[in-house]
């Protein structure tokens, strides 16, 4: 079983820039710095990336703010579940290297992103999140805007530490933070989108690190209310040397649950068919229903992305750490199949 837990507040990279200690952890004990990589700075990719889930309102908003060395890449994506149809609209950025000021940490700073066509703004304050985001021309000459609040209380989150076999100063530094009640609005083509904080939930995935070229790896994420309690779970894995840890992890109640490894059985007739998930350990047995696949392929000289993101309802059983089988029925989330070379 893969689940080597870090527990002590220390530098993530040692003089060498390896990582010091890979493993999994609650929270971010581990202290990321630019100035500690060893690697050139076009080869290090920070990111924050929201994903708001209305389970009632069956729609969704995912927001990225990123500096990936030789390229940023800055996007708002708006899923409506009901039709099925998706809208992502990006912005391109040439050689940031540093010059967006990500934060070190998701714990304070913010994370802001402005030119003329695009204001966005992620503001960390205590016991919450902030989103911010007017896009001009989103679609058909058309603006969107949003303004949503994520309560996070004292909880228990995913924090992984990868490094890569092949490059000892490559290294995956990765937080998840699901079940933040949302609550706000977005505006759209003169509809409003609203979130009630009963039932949507938002997720943050924070990550910093220095990748190899050539990565394929699957993710999957969502929350929702079962039994009253807010129930989240982080699944995933292909992504670096995971002989230390997985990132595999329910949420219930504030508290974590680890697991083991799981498994994404997705249909080779095509990604929008029904998929199944299993666990070594038996503690995540799902069936997942898609609704629509977010496919978005770019192929530009050395710079090759192909990702499927599909959105669906999930129903199976979840298993907690002291056994409690939890009955999942139609949560609506997300499972991934992404390649990249950059």
């Amino acid at each position: 079983m893969r689940n080597h837990e870090v527990t002590k507040i220390q530098p993530l990279l040692k003089e060498d820039g390896s990582l010091r200690e890979p493993g999994w952890s609650k929270k971010l004990l581990q202290v990321y710095s630019r100035d500690a990589i060893k690697a050139p700075k076009f080869r290090i990719k920070e990111w924050d990336y929201y994903l708001v889930v209305s389970n009632e309102g069956n729609f969704a908003l995912a927001f990225t703010i990123s500096d990936d060395g030789y390229i940023g890449l800055q996007s708002v994506s708006l899923l409506d579940f009901s039709v099925p149809c998706e809208h992502t609209e990006t912005i391109l950025n040439a050689f940031p290297m540093g010059k967006l000021h990500l934060p070190t940490t998701s714990d304070e700073g913010d994370t802001i992103y402005i030119d003329k066509r695009l204001q966005m703004k992620f503001i960390k304050l205590p016991g919450q999140r902030h989103i911010m985001c007017r896009f001009n021309n989103f679609q058909d000459g058309k603006p969107f805007e949003c303004d949503i609040t994520l309560e996070q209380p004292e909880m228990d989150t995913m924090v992984i530490a990868t490094p890569w076999k092949e490059d000892k100063k490559a290294f995956y530094y990765n937080q998840k933070i699901n079940c933040m009640r949302a609550r706000g609005k977005a505006k759209f083509d003169g509809r409003e989108y609203v979130f009630n904080p009963e039932t949507d939930f938002g997720t943050l995935d924070w990550g910093r690190g220095v990748w190899t070229y050539d990565n394929t790896w699957y993710w999957g994420s969502g929350n929702g209310v079962v039994d009253g309690k807010p129930f989240g779970f982080n699944i995933g894995y292909g992504f670096g040397d995971t002989t230390a840890a997985s990132e595999n992890m329910l949420f219930y109640d504030g508290k974590c649950h680890k697991l083991d490894d799981v498994t994404f059985h997705i249909p080779e007739s095509g990604y929008t068919d029904p998929w199944k998930f299993t666990s070594s350990d038996g503690r995540f047995e799902m069936d997942f229903v898609p609704i629509i696949d977010r496919a978005a392929k770019i192929d530009v000289k050395f710079i090759i992305s192909d990702q499927h993101q599909v959105f669906g309802r999930m129903s199976g059983k979840a298993v907690l750490d002291d056994g409690t089988v939890l009955e999942v029925k139609d949560l609506l989330c997300f499972a991934e199949d992404v390649h990249n070379k950059y």
